[in-house]
C-alpha cells in the first residue's frame, strides 16, 4: 500500500487525467457539426470528398503523435508530454478560428487545423500509461472505466456545447486588432482552446509524476490484445458510418429525418456507453476482465447478426435515378457523410422535393429484403452495450499485461492501432456496402467478430496479469 500522502497524491493527478482525456474528445467533437458550413463559407473550392480528408485528418495525428508521446512518457517526467500536446491543441484550435484570413488554399490550412488537433490528442497514450503505473491492481479497471467514461462524456457535450454557440450566428462579433472573428464557426474552438490552458495550469499545479519500474512481459499478449482492440474500434467505426445512410436506404428518411431519428439513436447509446463503463467496474471483481471481453464480443456480434436481411418486404426504391436511362453516379462522400453533414447538402435548383428511398444505383436495393426498423433499434441497443465494456476491458487486461513496466510506449501503439482502426473501418464498409449491401456488409462484420472471439479463445490464458504470471498473486 501506498503511504497516505502519496495515494492522495496520486489520485489528484488521476483525476486530472479524467479532465485531460475528457477535453480531448471534447476537441473532437466541439466542431464536429460545423466543420461543413465552415468549409464551404471559408474556401468555395473545397467539394465534399475533401470534407472526408477534414474529418480522418484528426485520426491520422492522433495515430502517428501516441507512440511518439508515450516513448517521450517512458524517458521523461510525463507532465512534460502531456503539457506539450495539450499547448499543440490550443495552438491548432487557434489556427482553426484563422484558417478564414488567407486568401486562397484556406481548406489546407482547415486540414493541418484539425490534423495538429489530433496530433495533441496522442497524449491518450500518455494518459493510459500513467493510469495503469499509478493504480493497483484491485484498482486499475475501476479506474480504466471512469477514464473511457470521461471520454465517453466529452464526445457528448462537445455537439451540445456546439449548439450553444450556434446561438452566436454566423456573423457573430469581430476582434479588429488581432482581425478575430468570434462566430459560430470559431467560438467553440476557442472554448476549447481555453479549457486546454486551464488543463496545462492544472497539470502544472496539481499533477506529480510516477515512475515504474522495469520488467518483462508477454510480447505475444501484448500483440494480440492490440489485434482484438483494433477489431473493437473497426468494428465501431463501420457501425457509426453505416446508421444514416442504411436507415435513409432502409425506412426512406429524409435528410432531415435521419438527422433528428440518429441523433436521438446515438445520444441514447452515449449516456447508455456511461452507465455500461460504471456497471463493469462491479461486474468485474465478480467475473474477471476477461470473461467480460468475451462476453462483450458476443453481445456484438448478435448485434450485427441481427441487423442481417431476413424477411422477404424489399426496400422502397428511389426511381428517379432511373429517369430518361440515365443514372447519376454516387460518390464515396456523397453516400456516406456523416449525418450531421447530410442536412447542409443542397438540393438541385430544379428539385422540389428530396428523393427518398434505396437508389437505384446501388444494384442491391433490387433484391435485398429491407432491415426493420425494431431490427435496428434492437441492435443499436446491443452493441451499445457491447462495444464500451469491449473498450474498457482492453485497456486494462492490456495495462495489466504490462505490469511495472513503462507503458508508454506500448499505450502508444495501442491508441495508433485504434486511430487506424477508425480510419480503416468507414473505407472498408462503405465500399462494401456500396456495391454489394448490408447482408454482405454484416455478414463480413459477424466473420469478424467470430474470428477475434476463436483468437480470445486461444490466448484467452496468456492474458493475466504480470504479477499473477510471475506468482506474485493469486489469479
Amino acid at each position: 500500500a501506498w503511504p497516505l500522502g502519496h495515494y492522495r497524491s496520486r489520485w489528484r493527478s488521476i483525476r486530472i487525467l479524467y479532465l485531460t482525456m475528457f477535453l480531448s474528445s471534447v476537441g473532437f467533437s466541439i466542431v464536429i457539426m460545423s466543420i461543413w458550413p465552415y468549409l464551404q463559407k471559408i474556401d468555395a473550392t473545397a467539394d465534399a470528398s475533401f470534407l472526408g480528408w477534414i474529418i480522418a485528418a484528426y485520426s491520422v495525428g492522433q495515430m502517428v503523435a501516441s507512440p511518439l508521446f508515450g516513448m517521450w512518457s517512458n524517458y521523461r517526467p510525463r507532465g512534460e508530454p502531456l503539457a506539450v500536446s495539450i499547448t499543440i491543441s490550443v495552438a491548432a484550435n487557434c489556427l482553426y478560428a484563422y484558417v478564414h484570413l488567407p486568401t486562397s488554399h484556406n481548406k489546407y490550412y482547415m486540414l493541418v487545423a484539425r490534423a495538429l488537433v489530433g496530433f495533441g490528442a496522442g497524449n491518450v497514450a500518455v494518459v493510459r500509461s500513467y493510469i495503469a503505473g499509478a493504480t493497483s491492481l484491485a484498482e486499475r479497471t475501476s479506474a480504466m472505466a471512469n477514464t473511457s467514461a470521461c471520454q465517453a462524456i466529452g464526445f457528448i457535450l462537445g455537439p451540445v456545447f456546439q449548439t450553444c454557440f450556434t446561438l452566436i450566428g454566423e456573423k457573430g462579433v469581430t476582434w479588429e486588432i488581432i482581425a478575430l472573428q468570434v462566430n459560430m464557426y470559431t467560438a467553440p474552438v476557442l472554448f476549447g482552446a481555453l479549457l486546454g490552458v486551464i488543463n496545462i495550469i492544472l497539470i502544472f499545479a496539481i499533477f506529480r509524476g510516477f515512475h515504474a519500474t522495469q520488467g518483462n512481459i508477454d510480447h505475444i499478449a501484448v500483440v494480440e490484445t492490440n489485434i482484438l482492440f483494433f477489431v473493437i474500434l473497426f468494428i465501431f467505426a463501420v457501425f457509426e458510418t453505416i446508421a444514416t445512410p442504411l436507415t435513409m436506404d432502409m425506412y426512406s428518411w429524409t435528410r432531415k429525418e435521419a438527422v433528428f431519428y440518429n441523433g436521438i439513436i446515438l445520444g441514447a447509446i452515449g449516456i447508455e456507453s456511461v452507465i455500461v463503463f460504471m456497471a463493469v467496474k462491479i461486474l468485474s471483481k465478480k467475473t474477471g476482465e476477461r470473461a467480460l471481453l468475451y462476453g462483450g464480443l458476443l453481445i456484438v456480434l448478435v448485434g450485427f447478426f441481427i441487423l442481417l436481411p431476413w424477411v422477404n418486404k424489399l426496400p422502397s426504391i428511389q426511381w428517379e435515378d432511373l429517369k430518361n436511362n440515365s443514372i447519376p453516379r454516387t460518390t464515396f462522400s456523397e453516400r456516406f457523410l456523416p449525418f450531421w453533414i447530410l442536412q447542409t447538402q443542397q438540393q438541385p435548383p430544379n428539385s422540389t422535393v428530396e428523393p427518398t428511398g434505396c437508389p437505384a444505383v446501388q444494384s442491391w436495393c433490387l433484391d435485398t429484403p429491407v432491415i426493420h426498423l425494431a431490427q435496428y433499434i434492437t441492435s443499436d441497443i446491443l452493441i451499445g452495450l457491447g462495444y464500451p465494456v469491449c473498450n474498457v476491458m482492453s485497456y486494462t487486461l492490456y495495462s495489466k499485461i504490462l505490469g511495472p513496466k513503462p507503458q508508454g510506449v506500448y499505450m502508444g501503439w495501442l491508441t495508433a492501432s485504434g486511430s487506424g482502426a477508425r480510419i480503416f473501418g468507414p473505407v472498408f464498409v462503405t465500399q462494401i456496402y456500396t456495391h454489394l449491401g448490408p447482408r454482405w456488409s454484416f455478414s463480413l462484420i459477424c466473420g469478424i467478430v467470430v474470428l477475434s472471439l476463436l483468437l480470445l479463445e486461444v490466448v484467452y490464458k496468456r492474458l493475466i496479469a504480470f504479477s499473477i504470471r510471475y506468482g506474485r498473486l493469486p489469479e
